[in-house]
């Protein structure tokens, strides 16, 4: 081996020890490590990894490239107080089941569009014994994320008028009645319930039957209010559960539809928003004997991949949640950014 490359490899085994590191392990990378590297000013290699759009997309591609092979790690404390920003996004998850995979899908889709940028994602749970507001009010007040994403939205939310009244960004997925508009992402649940029923009623229903979610959400309102069209539409007869709601159990949702199975004048075709209630009506129907598809018809809506290996099959009407998830995130950034009007913000899923 050349005497030259003896040096090389001498430069690479002591190159930790020329940073200052006495034990042999590298200091801890800083903007100045990436500016060496990069031949770059401090200042530029900052604004670069902030992705500010006044340096060149192909430099800040360079120093992010650089930064992630040196395993440079921004000082989140430091930064918080030189620009008063924490880099933070925060989803306050609730702990409901109606959906499969909800927390996932979403979470997927918002690291899809937050990846490259400065901003990571926490999960903030909500506990169901404790009020909606609780914990967006601990973030706002601790000053603990940037920009606030939740669900499961009411009429009158309690956390869009807070984080409206404090000028917090944040983006819901679901829509409110409030007269000052806000930033959302939301799937049209009443162009589902609606072709849902007329699905059912062409396929022969002759008594629909809908479980909705819990009356305070806003979204059961957007339901109920496609199926009454097109159950009035057609005049057919129809019911709405009574006792059961979408965030029931699934034990407590397969006994109820049994008892309604076997009474007098049962319905022939269910719509359930979500898929652990079509498979507690698949159930009860397959323990009294009645085949799905035949006696017992359904409309549910998908968000996994669960009814695709399900068999017999039913007839589902996708929900992409990731999708959802992606622009909830683009938009929060874009709020976050400032100076987009509010309709710019707003987003309608549509079936």
């Amino acid at each position: 081996m050349s005497s030259k490359g003896l040096e090389e490899i001498g430069r690479e085994v002591t190159r930790p020890e020329r940073r200052g590191d006495k034990a042999g392990t590298a200091d801890k990378p800083t903007l100045k490590t990436i500016a060496e590297l990069t031949g770059l000013a401090v200042t530029t290699v900052s604004r670069a990894l902030a992705d500010a759009p006044q340096i060149a997309l192909e430099t800040r591609q360079r120093v992010r490239q650089v930064a992630a092979d040196i395993g440079y790690f921004p000082d989140r404390a430091a930064q918080r107080l030189r620009t008063g920003r924490t880099n933070v996004i925060s989803l306050v998850l609730d702990p409901h089941e109606e959906i499969l995979g909800y927390g996932t899908s979403m979470i997927r889709g918002l690291t899809a569009s937050l990846r490259g940028t400065p901003y990571h994602l926490v999960i903030t749970p909500h506990f169901s014994d404790t009020p909606p507001i609780d914990p967006v009010r601990h973030i706002v007040r601790n000053r603990m994320a940037d920009g606030i994403l939740f669900s499961r939205t009411e009429p009158s939310d309690e956390r869009v008028k807070f984080l409206m009244e404090h000028d917090f960004p944040f983006v819901c997925h679901g829509r409110t009645e409030l007269a000052t508009p806000h930033p959302y992402v939301d799937y049209d649940n009443y162009a589902f319930a609606y072709r849902a029923a007329r699905s059912l009623i062409t396929a022969g229903c002759r008594k629909l039957y809908m479980i909705l979610p819990p009356n305070r959400f806003t979204f059961a309102q957007h339901m109920r209010h496609g199926f009454m069209t097109a159950v009035r539409e057609e005049g057919i007869a129809f019911e709405i559960a009574q006792g059961i709601s979408l965030d029931s159990k699934s034990e407590a949702i397969r006994d109820h539809i049994a008892a309604r199975l076997g009474d007098a004048a049962p319905p022939d075709g269910f719509i359930c928003g979500g898929e652990v209630s079509a498979m507690a009506v698949m159930s009860a129907s397959h323990d009294l004997g009645l085949r799905v598809g035949r006696d017992v018809r359904l409309v549910a809506k998908q968000t996994s991949g669960l009814f695709d290996q399900m068999r017999p099959r039913i007839e589902t009407i996708y929900e992409d949640l990731s999708q959802a998830g992606q622009i909830m995130a683009a938009l929060l950034l874009k709020r976050i950014a400032g100076g987009a009007p509010v309709n710019e913000l707003q987003a309608l899923q549509t079936v």
